[in-house]
C-alpha cells in the first residue's frame, strides 16, 4: 500500500512545467527557409516563441514543451516519448500533436505580412495576470517632439527636459533583450523625427526582437526612407491617420504597398463621428490589415462601439492594446470600465519615456525606475509596479 501512494499522488498532481529560460534555434545552411527561433519560458510553464524576429507566438504549457523540444533539436521520437510519458497520452497522440505544432510554426515562417502577435492554445487575457519574468513588449517613446502643425496635446512635451542619445537607446534595447523582452515598439511624439531610428531598429532586429513603429507616416511618403526602415528590420507599423488630410492618405497608400503588417489608427471626435463609417469602408477597400480605434470623448462610446462592430463586419482585425498619442478610451477599455488603467499595463508591456524613465503604460504618471540607470530586476520588482 505504501508503494502505491506516490503513484496515486503522481496521477493527480499537476505536471511540473519546464524550467524558465531563453533558448535559440537557427536553421541549418541547407534549409531554404532560413529561419531563426527564440523561445522564452516563463515561471508557470507558459512561453513565447519569436519567429524570425517578426512574429511572437504566445504558447500554453504543452505547446511550450513542444517548442522547447523543437528549438533544442531533440529527435522527434525522443520528444514523443517525453510527452507521452509526462502527459499520460499515447505515443500516436503525442506524435500527431507534435506534427500539428511544427506544421503550424513552419506555416508561420512561410506566410508574409503576419500579425506581430499570435496565440496558440491560449486566450489573450490570461497572459495579463500570470506570473511572467518580463513583459512581452516595451513601448519606447524616442521623442515628444511633433511635426509642425500637429496639436501640442498630442504628446506630453513638458514631461522630459532632455532626450537620450543614440548610445543610451542602444544600451537599453540590449538590456531589454537580455531581460527576455521580445518586442520593441518605437513611438513618440513622432519617432521619425529621430534620425537614428533606422539604427535603433537594426539593433533590435539583430538581437532577435520584433520591431514596431507608431507614426503619422508622413515621412514614409519618401520611398527611400521607407525602404531604409524596412531593410533595417521594421516588422509592423501603426499609422495614425488624419483622415481630413490628403497627405495622410498618401502616406497610407505608400505603407500599404510595402511588405509590412499595418494597423491604421482612427480617433473618433465630435467633428468626424458622422464620417467614421465611410473612413472604415475606404480602409477596407484599400486593404488595411487591422484597425485601432479610440475616442477623444468618452461620451462618444456608442459611436465607438458601432465602429468596432463595423470593423468586424468588414473582416478587419481590431487592435486595442498598442499605445496611441490620444486616449485610453478604446472599445475594450470602455467595455471593462478601465479607462485609466489599460489591462496589461505594467504586466504585458511597459512604457519608456524619452529620458529613460519607465511608466506602466503610455499616459500613466508614476515612474517606477529608469532603464538607463537602474537594473532590470529593480524595475520589474518595484513595489510601484505591483502595489500590494
Amino acid at each position: 500500500m505504501a508503494k502505491l501512494i506516490p503513484t496515486i499522488r503522481q496521477w493527480f498532481s499537476p505536471i511540473q512545467p519546464l524550467s524558465p529560460g531563453i533558448y535559440t534555434y537557427i536553421s541549418p545552411p541547407n534549409d531554404p527557409r532560413n529561419y531563426r527561433l527564440h523561445l522564452r519560458i516563463d515561471p508557470g510553464g507558459l512561453g513565447v516563441l519569436v519567429v524570425n524576429a517578426s512574429t511572437i507566438i504566445h504558447l500554453n504549457q504543452t505547446a511550450t514543451e513542444y517548442a522547447y523540444y523543437f528549438v533544442k533539436n531533440i529527435p522527434v521520437e525522443q520528444s514523443v516519448q517525453k510527452m507521452s510519458s509526462r502527459y499520460n497520452i499515447t505515443k500516436e497522440q503525442a506524435r500527431q500533436d507534435y506534427e500539428d505544432f511544427t506544421n503550424r510554426i513552419l506555416g508561420v515562417i512561410e506566410m508574409p505580412d503576419l500579425d506581430p502577435e499570435m496565440y496558440l492554445g491560449l486566450d489573450r487575457l490570461p497572459v495579463f495576470t500570470v506570473n511572467i519574468s518580463a513583459p512581452y513588449r516595451l513601448d519606447c517613446a524616442l521623442t515628444y517632439n511633433l511635426p509642425a502643425g500637429q496639436p501640442a496635446e498630442s504628446a506630453p512635451q513638458g514631461r522630459v527636459k532632455e532626450e537620450l542619445v543614440t548610445a543610451d537607446w542602444l544600451s537599453m534595447i540590449d538590456k531589454a533583450w537580455k531581460a527576455g523582452i521580445p518586442q520593441i515598439v518605437f513611438t513618440g511624439g513622432e519617432p521619425t523625427l529621430r534620425e537614428d531610428l533606422p539604427q535603433l531598429i537594426t539593433q533590435a532586429e539583430n538581437n532577435g526582437q520584433v520591431v514596431g513603429l507608431i507614426s503619422d507616416g508622413l515621412r514614409l511618403v519618401d520611398q527611400t526612407y521607407l525602404d531604409n526602415l524596412l531593410l533595417s528590420g521594421l516588422d509592423h507599423i501603426m499609422l495614425v491617420l488624419y483622415p481630413d488630410q490628403n497627405a495622410s492618405w498618401a502616406a497610407l497608400d505608400r505603407v500599404l504597398a510595402a511588405d509590412l503588417f499595418t494597423v491604421v489608427h482612427l480617433t473618433i471626435t465630435p467633428e468626424n463621428q458622422e464620417m467614421i463609417n465611410g473612413y472604415l469602408k475606404k480602409l477596407a477597400d484599400l486593404g488595411a490589415n487591422a484597425i485601432s480605434l479610440t475616442t477623444a470623448d468618452p461620451a462618444l462610446g456608442t459611436t465607438l462601439t458601432a465602429a468596432r462592430n463595423l470593423v468586424a463586419e468588414l473582416k478587419m482585425e481590431l487592435v486595442w492594446n498598442l499605445p496611441v498619442p490620444y486616449s485610453a478610451a478604446n472599445p475594450v477599455a470602455l467595455e471593462r470600465n478601465r479607462l485609466n488603467t489599460p489591462e496589461g499595463a505594467g504586466k504585458a508591456w511597459l512604457y519608456i519615456e524619452p529620458d529613460g524613465d519607465v511608466l506602466l503604460g503610455q499616459g500613466m504618471d508614476n515612474v517606477i525606475g529608469n532603464l538607463l540607470r537602474d537594473s532590470w530586476e529593480e524595475i520589474w520588482k518595484s513595489p510601484l509596479r505591483t502595489p500590494k
